[in-house]
């Protein structure tokens, strides 16, 4: 894809300084721009580069000043604030990017699903039957939607994704590669014969507006009614959401995270690397829980801050780790006393 610095301009609503027709293909950061590629700069420490760069054309403040001339290859476009034009770029530039429209082939689609407009189905893609799909919805190859599920406007699936039966996608949903939504939730019960017999998962999944997916995340559908992610949330990589878990409004959960059946989380919870939460537990709006912690009981102050395993509130964690690390320490100090307790014959 390519854009004159004037084209740039006009979208960012900003001032051309040089070559009007000066044409780029490529983002790069502004110490790193070669011939042809189109960079920004905010952050002052990076203001020496604007003088060495290789960048085509640079996206400055209105307010900044130069102190000597620019190279004569390199444009510059005024805006008013050069990160959230960049940032509104770079929106611009993706959805360009990824503007796929059409039915590839070999792909699957029943004769019972229904299409929006403008939508992409890639090659090896399987849509069941009754599916309702809304428009402008991408689907890369690979990607399996199971039979009545039903898929709200704007979403994107990247290639590997899978949905099973039943479950509802919201509008403007992105579900990253590899990752499953809807597989049946973790339910076993023993038998007389010392075995374990399947508890049939017969729930779905509902995934709200405006939530993204990372990849390689698992996603599981209820026993019974539905696990819930609600609009706005956000989940990386390699989470794990089992059975009957209730998502508030705008989470957050980084990496390896999971959080186990029936566990209720409130609007606004951030959940750090690696951390976890065990079932039947209620979260409360706006905690945070630090990377690696493990939750073993519900919290019920709104913005609380956790961290350890098990979990309790940071300052205390803190104040408790700086003792932790001195154990050795003390230990040794008692021993040492007890030597010398023994040597002159000190009873204890």
């Amino acid at each position: 894809m390519k854009f004159t610095a004037k084209q740039i301009a006009d979208l960012l609503r900003g001032t051309v300084e040089g070559n009007g027709d000066v044409v780029v293909s490529s983002l790069a950061k502004i110490e790193e721009g070669k011939e042809g590629s189109l960079s920004f700069l905010s952050n002052t420490l990076y203001t020496p580069y604007i003088y060495e760069t290789d960048a085509s054309v640079v996206i400055v403040n209105n307010s900044l000043k130069l102190e000597k001339p620019v190279k004569t290859t390199l444009t510059i476009i005024r805006v008013e604030d050069s990160y959230t034009s960049f940032a509104e770029l770079l929106e611009v530039y993706h959805q360009t990017k990824h503007n796929k429209k059409g039915i590839e082939q070999p792909s699957f689609i029943s004769p019972s699903a229904k299409l929006g407009n403008d939508c992409y189905i890639g090659a090896f893609a399987y849509i069941g039957e009754n599916v309702k799909i809304g428009n402008n919805v991408k689907i890369y190859p690979h990607c399996y939607i199971g039979d009545n599920v039903t898929i709200g406007n704007d979403c994107t699936f990247f290639s590997g994704v899978k949905i099973y039966y039943d479950c509802l996608i919201g509008n403007e949903c992105t579900i990253h590669a590899s990752t499953v939504v809807g597989s049946d939730g973790f339910g076993f019960a023993p038998n007389a014969e010392n075995n374990y017999k399947k508890i049939p998962q017969i729930g779905n999944v509902i995934i709200e507006d405006h939530v993204e997916i990372g990849s390689n995340t698992s996603i599981d559908r209820a026993t019974m009614g539905s696990t819930i992610i609600r609009k706005g949330s956000k989940l990386d990589n390699l989470v794990q959401i089992a059975h009957n878990v209730e998502l508030g409004e705008n989470c957050i959960l980084a990496g390896g995270s999971f959080v186990a059946g029936s566990t209720k989380l409130g609007n606004n919870v951030m959940m750090g690397g690696q951390a976890g939460v065990i079932g039947h537990l209620t979260i409360a709006n706006g905690v945070k829980i630090a990377g690696q912690s493990g939750v073993g009981n519900s919290i019920e102050t709104e913005g609380l801050v956790v961290q350890g395993s098990p979990a309790f509130p940071i300052g205390d964690f803190q104040r408790s780790y700086v003792l932790f690390r001195s154990f050795k320490k003390l230990n040794d100090r008692v021993w040492t006393l007890e030597k010398e307790m023994k040597k002159n014959n000190i009873s204890e």
